[in-house]
């Protein structure tokens, strides 16, 4: 099999490669370029199972980035097992044709626990007294120390949250390169996550995303340096919707008196188990929950009433979107181009849980772009986090409360599908006579990218 490298520019779309983009595109000029449709919803952890399982998500059974967990009666977010995963990988299928084919992959998710043969993925500590630390897993396991030594701390906090930043990429970036000189895998997987945040925070039309697509652009060429030779794929999982209207999904069912709240020392907590409809928001996709069936219909005219909202699947409506599957919701909502779905429940800011002004993406029962912003109400943000950082340092417990609840502040979004082709997520190869149509299905990626391992 040929060296093959699958660079995964997340956001990436046809309206945003050009002048601020010379090495992506100098690539889409020598290769071949071609539209994705994604699969719903077009969000990180289904786009990429598709992708690398040639599945539907109700086949693979990644219905979202998080989902309930019935049996557990909780909703978790990024969950990182492969196991969750129930289709093989590509790389599975590759080693079929042949055995001898080995595999890294960089930080694409479910990346714990895979058959690859190399992973590196975050991982952060969580001592006894609150703190949480930056840090990787890798398979194998050695390389965990051995690439932090080489590279440094991986930049967990540059990797999400108000300070991320191209940091974070530039560190995956370097370490594709320091696995692949060390271990000379046949297929490497890249995940450059940088412009699905800061397109998040500012929206694709805001004149400052011009210097973040230089800066992933560089990262992209340094790929391109190394891997010389190679068959390169460069793809993104979907392109970013500007958006103005946060929809609060589930203060609407709170109003009708579906969900079901536990008071904790006077911090309001969603009781998804108690409650008899919910709604698990990621981005612009919204499963909710049915736990009593005789208000399924009641619940689907209260979710298809609300503003913002575009379309309601309920049952086996979900098969005309690939998602009638076991941990789908029972009624699915699609917003609108330009709204998205919070997972706000409550109605005074002052009984909001005390994670909801912290990063915590696996408390919180659904996905929460606002973590990108720091609180603009606190006076002196960095004074703030300053004193918290010193009470880390002295082994403290604290809280670091300073994301704002205002949702209004989030620029861009995505999960629904694209507003135009040019919006949409793009694929680019060097290996131009492997593209045969304009436009591929998700799913359709897996097949292309065994076709790049096989074409010398």
């Amino acid at each position: 099999m040929h060296k093959t490298v699958v660079i995964n520019v997340v956001g990436l779309s046809p309206a945003l490669i050009g002048a601020h983009t010379p090495r992506i595109s100098a690539l889409a000029a020598a290769g071949a370029t071609a539209r994705v449709n994604p699969v719903l919803p077009a969000v990180t952890c289904s786009v990429q199972s598709s992708y690398l399982t040639g599945a539907w998500p109700d086949e693979h059974g990644i219905v979202g980035n998080g989902w309930y967990f019935r049996e557990e009666a909780e909703v978790r977010f990024w969950r990182q097992s492969n196991r969750l995963v129930q289709k093989p990988s590509v790389w599975d299928l590759a080693k079929q044709i042949d055995p001898k084919m080995t595999a890294a992959n960089l930080f694409w998710w479910y990346n714990m626990y895979s058959s690859a043969d190399y992973s590196v993925t975050p991982r952060p500590m969580y001592p006894a007294d609150g703190r949480k630390l930056p840090d990787i897993h890798t398979h194998p396991l050695p390389m965990r120390d051995d690439l932090q030594r080489k590279l440094g701390q991986f930049p967990l906090f540059k990797f999400w949250g108000p300070a991320s930043s191209i940091d974070s990429s530039t560190w995956i970036t370097s370490a594709a390169i320091e696995v692949d000189r060390t271990h000379r895998p046949t297929l490497t997987l890249v995940y450059l996550p940088h412009l699905d945040y800061c397109l998040q925070k500012l929206g694709p039309d805001d004149p400052a995303i011009a210097a973040e697509l230089r800066a992933v652009d560089a990262e992209v060429g340094r790929l391109l340096d190394h891997f010389a030779g190679a068959n390169i794929l460069l793809l993104s999982e979907y392109g970013i919707s500007p958006v103005s209207r946060p929809v609060h999904i589930n203060r609407a069912l709170r109003e009708n008196n579906l969900i079901r709240i536990r008071d904790e020392l006077g911090r309001e907590l969603l009781d998804c188990g108690a409650s008899l409809a919910f709604a698990v928001a990621d981005h612009q996709v919204a499963h909710i929950y049915v736990n009593d069936s005789r208000v399924l219909e009641e619940t689907r005219k209260i979710v298809a009433a609300l503003r913002g909202v575009a379309r309601v699947y309920v049952g086996d409506q979900r098969r005309e979107i690939h998602l009638n599957h076991d941990r789908a919701g029972d009624i699915i909502a699609i917003a609108e181009p330009d709204a998205w779905f919070t997972y706000y429940y409550w109605f005074d800011d002052r009984s909001a849980p005390d994670f909801a002004r912290t990063v915590d993406i696996h408390r919180k029962p659904g996905y929460d772009p606002v973590e990108l912003f720091l609180d603009p109400t606190i006076s002196r943000p960095k004074l703030k986090i300053a004193g918290k950082l010193l009470r880390k340092k002295l082994g403290m417990r604290y809280l670091m409360d300073v994301i704002p609840l205002d949702a209004s502040l989030v620029k861009g979004s995505h999960g629904a599908p694209p507003i135009s082709a040019e919006a949409g997520p793009v694929l680019i190869t060097n290996r131009a006579e492997l593209v045969t149509k304009a436009a591929y299905e998700a799913p359709e990626v897996c097949r292309l990218i065994l076709d790049h391992l096989q074409r010398a």
